[in-house]
């Protein structure tokens, strides 16, 4: 295992802002729904349902030449207000938490081009993209701040000993995001080396929307109707900053995953939203560093609602399905659609987080306050264009055993097949445009994300699919002594890619593994 790019290099420019430490050292006990340890936060906690529901500002392209549109956004520290009263400082794309929200074509090439005004490295990874690997947000990509002087710079080039160590780029680089894929909501975060979890903490995430003329041509709702939801936990000092563990003690007291005790949505705690009586599309995005959501909707008087399912992380469904309750691990996304024309003016309707306790259980309120006209409808099928995989008799079969491991360096880990990840190894080399079948197991609950590559759940634990397993897929939440089987396809680049848990502590604890299409 590479020393210097694990401990060494990406400790460059690490620069301020690590919290206190807290808690105390220990692996906690495996749970059914416990997915890590809570931090909590300290001074007095805002009551839920106080603030309106914020929506992130669509970003306009800085110019479009030669077939491509080109985003300018700079990461930087801003000073936003969280908690009412009190002023946290954010990591965000352009100063602000989530960052703007891209809404790009199918087909068409969006540039973004990347200032890092901040005093640590960085790295963008479009999760869900189709992408070329040196645009992937590989975890030793690093972008290098701004400030960062030309000896640290030529140190931390130098500091590569392979071409497998990273590409090292100084204030600036341009990811280009070609997308030749279908239309789906995904999301671009922090995916910086060992420090994953701390700079997505801190706010380095925002949502990225790609459309298509078959979604168009679709009657579902739109417009200020078609809201993106980013649903994280956070925990707060009493000044208001955010509360994380400081670097190298988190993966001590806090091994499992750091879960918030204040429920984010679009970085406003237990908001409102006032809608009409209409029809509403809600992108559900899961974008906590280990908390799992299992959704439900709730009214007064005990009547509940229900969703309707479109889309998961790769687009549209087939046709959509009615969920009573829906599930999310870090790293998924949900399309669902809302329909409040059965609840008189007035009511209130909670969604909730059903396997989280106390606070936490309640994650936002809609407050129907007027009737209006809706032309929207749910069609009964959503896209022509879904390939549904079968697997063959000859097809690649592939093994990814996600564990907590005993190094043999009196720790204890989050590896992939027993290994703790280095920049050298590669498990797998699939062909570009050919299908595997891979089995991921567990001892945890392990949100399996896998780069470039979209999948289709064919089993769990022996047994037909999940609900929330519906659809195209780049992330699925493997629990605990559990075996997922996925039919992968590998379609759009050759090169070095990845596949890793999505808690992100767990990431920052080696659990990443390399495969190369060729």
């Amino acid at each position: 295992m590479r020393r210097l790019s694990r401990r060494g290099l990406l400790g460059l420019a690490a620069g301020a802002g690590a919290a206190v430490t807290v808690g105390a050292a220990g692996w906690s006990r495996l749970a059914g729904a416990s997915t890590g340890r809570i931090l909590a936060s300290k001074g007095p906690l805002p009551k839920p349902f106080g603030v309106p529901l914020p929506v992130p500002p669509v970003a306009r392209p800085v110019r479009s030449e030669r077939g491509a549109d080109v985003y300018e956004v700079e990461q930087r520290e801003g000073r936003v207000e969280i908690l009412p009263g009190r002023k946290t400082t954010v990591w965000g794309y352009d100063g602000i938490f989530p960052g703007p929200t891209f809404a790009a074509r199918s087909g068409r090439r969006t540039v973004l081009q990347v200032r890092n005004s901040l005093t640590v490295p960085t790295v963008t990874h479009l999760h869900g993209g189709v992408t070329p690997p040196e645009s992937d947000g590989y975890p030793t990509d690093l972008l290098l701040p701004a400030r960062c002087s030309p000896g640290r710079a030529r140190e931390a080039h130098s500091g590569m000993a392979s071409a497998h160590e990273g590409r090292v780029a100084v204030g600036y680089r341009d990811y280009e995001y070609p997308l030749p894929q279908r239309a789906a909501t995904l999301w671009y975060h922090d995916h910086r080396m060992d420090h994953s979890a701390p700079q997505v903490w801190r706010g380095l995430a925002g949502f990225f929307l790609i459309g298509d003329q078959e979604e168009d041509r679709l009657p579902l709702p739109g417009g200020k109707r078609d809201i993106p939801l980013m649903l994280c936990d956070r925990s707060f000092e009493e000044d208001g900053s955010f509360r994380y563990p400081a670097h190298g003690h988190g993966h001590d007291a806090f091994p499992d995953g750091v879960l918030g005790d204040v429920q984010l949505v679009n970085g406003a705690p237990w908001p409102v939203l006032e809608v009409s009586a209409t029809r509403y599309r809600f992108r559900l995005l899961n974008a906590s560093n280990a908390r799992r959501y299992r959704l439900r909707l709730g009214a007064e008087g005990g009547r509940g609602g229900r969703f309707v399912q479109i889309g998961s992380d790769g687009g549209l469904l087939d046709a959509p399905r009615p969920l009573d309750t829906v599930d999310m691990a870090p790293g998924e996304r949900c399309d669902v659609v809302l329909d409040f024309a059965g609840f008189p003016t007035g009511s209130r309707i909670t969604l909730r987080n059903t396997v989280a306790e106390g606070s936490m259980r309640d994650v936002m309120r809609f407050h129907v306050v007027r009737k209006a006209r809706d032309d929207s409808r749910i069609p009964a099928r959503l896209t022509a264009s879904f390939d549904k995989l079968t697997p063959s008799k000859g097809m690649p079969v592939r093994a990814f055993d996600f564990r907590r491991t005993d190094t043999g360096e009196d720790r204890q880990m989050w590896t992939v097949n027993g290994r703790p990840f280095s920049t050298d190894t590669v498990l797998a080399s699939p062909r570009l445009g050919s299908v595997e079948r891979w089995r991921f197991s567990s001892d945890f609950h392990h949100p399996v994300h896998v780069h470039l590559a979209q999948f289709q759940v064919v089993a769990r634990g022996g047994r037909p699919p999940a609900p929330a397993d519906a659809g195209w897929k780049d992330t699925v939440d493997v629990r605990p002594y559990e075996v997922v089987e996925v039919l992968v396809r590998f379609t759009g680049y050759k090169g070095r890619y990845m596949l890793h848990c999505h808690n992100l502590e767990h990431e920052d604890m080696a659990m990443m593994g390399n495969f190369q299409v060729v």
